[in-house]
């Protein structure tokens, strides 16, 4: 359990925006923990927090299963922020009154502000804000008063100042809400008194401390290291905390990029002395995947398949108990609830929902309550190069889910020369390190071409470019048509089986980056 006396309790109503909220307050430099939403109000109480925001949620706080709070949340003598469903649970739990609304309110509306309130301190009186909900609030509980409104929510902001109760009926975490991060910054700062301490250094700091505790004296440590971001930062921290007693497995399962091996055994294993083991299971993972085509098992397989390389590795190695493994918050939302919260699974990674039950090894996962741009800094306070700190992510899975249907050793040889190209141009006009992620994907289609006045008939790859704060939202990045000529040209001409290439316009949501 986390204690930190400058943190920010989020509990979670299974709210799409709900990893936003944590978002927008980190950004205040205040730790901000996402729990489940019956959490017990004692276990908040033990965990030292200056605060509470109750998250949005698709339910009706009025209907016979809808997620309730513990009801003593509201005698702890905390100030709380409800979110959309957040105040209408307040208004419910506290003797108001909730109900569907004659008319639903989604999208932009603008907010007017009647009365001073600490929540709305030097914000304007009128600006714009995201709303999306179909119940309201009909009546409020005894000692509150309504801060501000909208056309068609009469209580779109409520206020209880004496005990420090806050209630919003809009989204100030995303960015279509004016004023949201000032709004989170008067309840973190001036409402709870928080003062902006957490940081990566101290994230370090704190994360070395858990992990020397978690593993003890002797224990030793087993790490599955792919070359990638977070399993990078994830082999520094650990390697700062136990040194030698960290063991970082390079499995080579014929779905890296060209080149991978060479590059981790380069920085890994001479640069940081770390000790390294290269394990090649190309033939066990592409033995495994033959004739699977669909997304979710071909996710399924390589989980089970790494965790059992290092089950059969750590037998070698006598003295490991633990495995490590650079799980952050965006992997663990998107393959499950948090903590089995009403909201719905997008995909399983494969260092979170391909782990089989009866594994043999404890779990060390240092960043599972980081995103990704938490995970940079804090390799960039560990002295990780930028190679290595700004690389684009790259899936677990590795390029096993860039491929659409079957995954050959064939199609793998294509699908890594394509996407050898699309790096090398996205670093040659300066643009790898200011989008997120660029990379092809080989489609399961195959169209008539033309070469050297010959029919063709081959497969057809795509480039998907985007841009992203954090992973949870992207855009499609608009590339000069020069480049992107560029792309197609080189491979269509330098990878044999390609004879098309199209562009991958869409955001996410309502896609994902990846495409499995």
């Amino acid at each position: 359990m986390s204690v930190n006396s400058d943190q920010i309790i989020i509990l979670d109503f299974g709210s799409q925006y709900t990893q936003l909220i944590a978002r927008r307050v980190r950004e205040l430099n205040v730790f901000s923990d996402i729990l489940r939403y019956d959490t017990p109000a004692a276990e908040i109480r033990a965990r030292g927090a200056r605060g509470i925001i109750l998250s949005g949620g698709p339910a009706s706080v009025y209907a016979e299963n809808s997620p309730q709070c513990c009801p003593e949340l509201f005698d702890l003598g905390l100030p709380i922020l409800g979110v959309c469903y957040g105040l209408q649970l307040m208004v419910h739990r506290l003797g108001g009154s909730v109900d569907v609304g004659l008319e639903r309110e989604f999208g932009l509306a603008k907010l007017s502000v009647h009365h001073d309130n600490p929540l709305f301190a030097n914000v304007p009186d009128d600006f714009s804000v995201w709303m999306s909900h179909g119940d309201k609030v009909h009546a409020l509980p005894e000692g509150f008063r309504t801060v501000a409104s909208t056309g068609n929510a009469e209580f779109a902001a409520i206020a209880d100042t004496q005990r420090k109760f806050f209630g919003i009926q809009f989204h100030p975490e995303v960015v279509h809400s004016e004023h949201g991060s000032d709004l989170f910054r008067n309840f973190a700062m001036d409402v709870c008194g928080c003062t902006g301490s957490w940081t990566m250094e101290s994230f370090v700091e704190r994360s070395v401390r858990e992990i020397q505790q978690q593993v003890g004296d002797e224990g030793e440590v087993i790490l599955g290291l792919s070359g990638g971001v977070d399993s990078s930062v994830a082999a520094a921290l650990i390697h700062k905390a136990i040194g030698s007693r960290l063991h970082c497995v390079f499995v080579n399962n014929g779905l890296c990029r060209e080149g991978e091996a060479e590059a981790v055994v380069g920085l890994f294993g001479r640069a940081f002395q770390m000790n390294l083991h290269v394990v090649d299971a190309t033939e066990r993972f592409i033995g495994k995947l033959a004739g699977v085509i669909e997304p979710e098992a071909k996710r399924k397989i390589i989980g089970y398949e790494f965790v059992d390389v290092f089950d059969d590795k750590a037998k070698t190695l006598p003295k490991v108990s633990f495995l490590a493994q650079g799980t952050t918050y965006p992997d663990v939302i998107e393959s499950v609830p948090i903590g089995d919260n009403p909201s719905s699974m997008i995909k399983s990674h494969h260092n979170v929902g391909g782990l089989p039950e009866t594994m043999d090894l404890d779990l060390v996962e240092p960043l599972r309550q980081l995103f990704k741009d938490e995970v940079r800094e804090v390799g960039r306070q560990l002295g990780l190069p930028k190679e290595a700190v700004m690389r684009q992510p790259f899936p677990g899975p590795g390029l096993g889910v860039r491929i659409l249907g079957e995954v050959t050793s064939e199609r793998l040889e294509i699908l890594r020369k394509a996407d050898t190209i699309v790096l090398q141009e996205m670093k040659a006009a300066d643009l790898y390190y200011k989008v997120w992620q660029s990379f092809a994907v080989l489609l399961p289609v195959q169209t008539v071409g033309v070469m050297g006045d010959e029919r063709t008939y081959e497969n057809v790859c795509a480039l998907r470019i985007v841009d992203s704060q954090d992973g949870m939202t992207a855009d499609w990045v608009r590339v000069p048509y020069e480049l992107l000529g560029r792309m197609a040209n080189r491979i269509i001409n330098e990878v044999r089986g390609i004879n098309r290439v199209c562009l991958d316009i869409s955001s996410k949501p309502p896609s994902t980056i990846e495409w499995e």
